[in-house]
């Protein structure tokens, strides 16, 4: 049974009393067949319906205006001219009770709009089931009698124009954009790592700068490129030549340039204009700039990206590829989840031990706490990279992203559907 039922009116003549009769008819079996069970339901439409009485109305016509107005009553009615604007406002309806079974009845010849709609819209965290809505009311917009099959390329890029444009009008939430930045870096480069404010995000755990999206969370690609869009405009770089790692918690570094590998956690580019970023939700973002020939990387470095040895991988692809000296690389810590909150099981932790003793607390507990920031700068120390060259204590960026929720998204903190910052460089152009 559907958590949520949305009835597609959009488009049709609401306001007549002719169909009155009709929608009290229509409504009435939605709700005695879905109120028993439906936390919600919902009716989209382009224009409110008004139910007022015009002129004289004689006993059924009174009747039928008073019960079609007491039933809408038990429905929560999204109007708005832009399809975008209103399943959007239906989609934070449906997180907000953190629903994800929905039943779309929905005009057959509106079937495939609405699903074109749904898919920029919504993740596969959702499943949608979609009724065809039997209703005729006098005066529609709607002409077709026939599902429309297909979408055609125009008709798509007009519906993600649509929804883009609906999604920049949009207030930041939780406060401005901020960057964090350091003089450390070379003015060359445009580099910075993200905080959580300054997006349009609102789930709470992705509220508001999230700069992921996957099938296994509610906010969908189109959010998160806005928020991307906004971080471009804001640093300074073409998000059209913007590229993540694919994170496999490994130790595998892409040389941009070079063929693609389906997973990497590293990425080195000397290509100006190209911006390269880290992603993190406790993990380190890392980035690499070196000034004298011009290069960079970055890498994600989780606690078993720690271990394998991303973040000098990431430096010896920049030396091999680039001849970069060792001695010229400057390498940033992004913020990440301190020893104060992160513990692996004794076994796990023994290899951060044998790192550094100082690399973990409570050694003898079952589940020690470790400090994979100071693992990190041990093992760059040892691969060459000069210590004042190493930036892992300054400003914002060590503080602990599970510590301070107004700050940072944390996966130790927040659980499976957690957000992502970022650290990001490019060359300037």
């Amino acid at each position: 049974m559907a958590e949520a039922v949305l009835i597609d009116l959009f488009g049709l003549a609401l306001n007549s009393q002719e169909n009155y009769p009709t929608l009290l008819k229509t409504l009435g079996a939605v709700r005695s067949h879905h109120a028993a069970k439906a936390k919600l339901l919902c009716i989209m439409c382009c224009s409110n319906i008004s139910c007022e009485r015009n002129g004289h109305l004689d006993t059924y016509e009174l009747e039928t205006t008073n019960g079609l107005s007491a039933l809408l009553r038990e429905f929560e009615i999204v109007s708005n001219p832009s399809m975008a604007a209103s399943l959007y406002t239906i989609k934070q309806k449906i997180d907000e009770k953190n629903l994800s079974s929905i039943k779309v009845m929905v005009p057959m010849q509106r079937k495939t709009l609405m699903k074109a709609f749904i898919d920029q819209l919504f993740t596969d965290v959702y499943n949608f089931e979609f009724e065809d809505l039997q209703v005729t009311l006098k005066g529609g917009l709607l002409k077709q009698s026939t599902e429309i099959s297909m979408i055609t390329t125009q008709e798509l890029e007009a519906i993600q124009n649509e929804i883009e444009t609906y999604l920049r009008s949009l207030p930041a939430l939780k406060g401005e954009l901020t960057i964090l930045t350091t003089p450390l870096i070379s003015d060359i480069f445009i580099h910075g790592f993200t905080t959580r404010t300054g997006g349009i995000s609102y789930i709470p755990t992705l509220s508001s700068f999230n700069l992921f999206s996957s099938s296994k969370r509610r906010d969908p690609r189109v959010v998160v490129q806005e928020n991307l869009r906004r971080l471009g405009s804001a640093a300074g770089f073409n998000v059209k030549k913007f590229y993540r790692i694919k994170t496999d918690h490994a130790n595998d570094v892409w040389v941009m340039g070079r063929k693609e590998p389906e997973s990497y956690d590293g990425i080195t580019t000397n290509q100006r204009g190209v911006t390269i970023a880290a992603l993190g939700a406790d993990c380190i973002p890392i980035i690499f700039a070196d000034p004298v020939k011009k290069a960079c990387g970055v890498a994600h470095a989780g606690w078993k990206g720690t271990l394998l040895g991303v973040a000098m991988a990431t430096v010896n692809a920049m030396i091999a590829e680039y001849g970069c000296s060792l001695e010229d690389i400057i390498v940033i810590l992004g913020p990440s989840v301190g020893p104060c909150c992160f513990t692996l099981p004794r076994e796990s932790a023994n290899a951060f031990h044998n790192i550094d003793p100082e690399c973990v607390r409570l050694f003898e507990s079952p589940n020690p706490y470790v400090d994979i920031r100071k693992a990190t700068r041990i093992l760059l120390e040892q691969g060459g990279i000069l210590p004042q060259n190493i930036q892992d204590q300054i400003q914002d960026l060590n503080l602990c992203t599970s510590c301070h929720p107004e700050k940072f998204f944390s996966h130790v903190r927040d659980g499976l559907n957690f957000g992502t910052q970022i650290g990001f460089i490019s060359i300037r152009e």
